[in-house]
């Protein structure tokens, strides 16, 4: 039985995807599937159960990487196939069965959504699956006998940013003697490009252990992440992968939707501005607000409250 599943470009989309993923591995645990995703989280599903095959989409003008991969699997009858991207792929396809997403609900998370596409009413939550070697050598890197906070300080656009240095403060309160992550070192990770943003929180615990993630490969990052006792940062792809890994994830919003963004699993959490995202957004277009301030909202002190109740909601804490 063959499976095409087609997701996202973005990795923090596709990750969110990975839910329905593993409800269909389930359901199907003979079906040899096929994922078509972009180039950059492709690597994120080369150990998930019952994938035999991978294929990087990569954008092409005119379209044009749609045709690729139609030649790609066109070749093979497929049981299923589901499209997460809606292409026209799946009406050009020898095929059963094709799904694709309807109508967005807004009240609605996107994990919530797509479980709905094969009827399940508890959605089955997404889990990043990890190499032996990238395990291995995450083991490697982070202390044994220290924890481990993670921070992810970017973001895909500056909006979306907390300011780094209530990054820095909320990590000097989690971390204090007495605190519940008390002498933890501190992970911060971020793309390759986003050094300038990230620098500053590694520089800012130069006397305490400090561990630069900043620019790794994302399965390294994962099997990083999934040694952490918590993970803090802005809604974007690494605050989707390490709830994936489950590690206890704070999500920091504002102008994005939680209901349908949040951190999925059990172990998540989010803190958001008070103001709306739409009002945000608004804010922004009618000069109101700089594009680089609709974060200012949440505090260092909503973050450490949050952060703190979830340590101890997930037996994280020490003491």
């Amino acid at each position: 039985m063959n499976l095409l599943f087609i997701t996202s470009n973005r990795v923090g989309d596709a990750i969110l995807s990975m839910g329905l993923l593993s409800a269909l591995s389930a359901r199907y645990p003979k079906a040899r599937i096929t994922v078509a995703c972009g180039s950059l989280p492709a690597p994120l599903f080369a150990h998930h159960p019952g994938v035999v095959r991978v294929l990087p989409v990569v954008k092409r003008r005119h379209g044009l990487h749609w045709l690729k991969l139609w030649r790609q699997v066109a070749g093979t009858f497929w049981y299923m196939a589901v499209d997460l991207r809606n292409s026209v792929i799946g009406y050009l396809l020898p095929r059963l069965w094709l799904i694709r997403l309807g109508r967005h609900r807004p009240d609605r998370h996107v994990v919530e959504e797509e479980a709905a596409l094969i009827g399940e009413a508890v959605p089955t939550p997404p889990r990043l699956y990890l190499s032996t070697a990238h395990q291995e050598a995450a083991a490697a890197i982070l202390p044994a006998d220290q924890p481990v906070l993670a921070l992810g300080p970017a973001a895909n656009w500056a909006g979306k940013q907390w300011p780094v240095d209530r990054f820095i403060d909320l990590a000097k309160r989690l971390t204090a003697p007495g605190a519940p992550l008390q002498g933890a070192a501190i992970l911060v990770t971020a793309a390759a490009h986003e050094r300038d943003v990230a620098q500053p929180v590694l520089d800012a615990f130069a006397d305490q252990q400090t561990i630069d993630f900043i620019g790794a490969d994302l399965p390294s990052t994962a099997a990083a992440l999934a040694r952490c006792r918590l993970y803090i940062g802005n809604d974007s792809g690494l605050m989707h992968m390490s709830a994936a890994v489950g590690t206890p994830t704070l999500g920091l919003f504002g102008p994005t939707d939680d209901r349908r963004y949040r951190p999925w699993g059990e172990q998540c959490d989010f803190v958001r501005a008070p103001q709306g995202w739409r009002e945000l957004i608004a804010a922004v277009d009618s000069g109101a607000v700089p594009g680089d301030r609709l974060m200012d909202g949440v505090t260092v002190e909503m973050a450490q409250d949050a952060a703190e109740r979830l340590l101890a909601r997930t037996g994280q804490a020490d003491g």
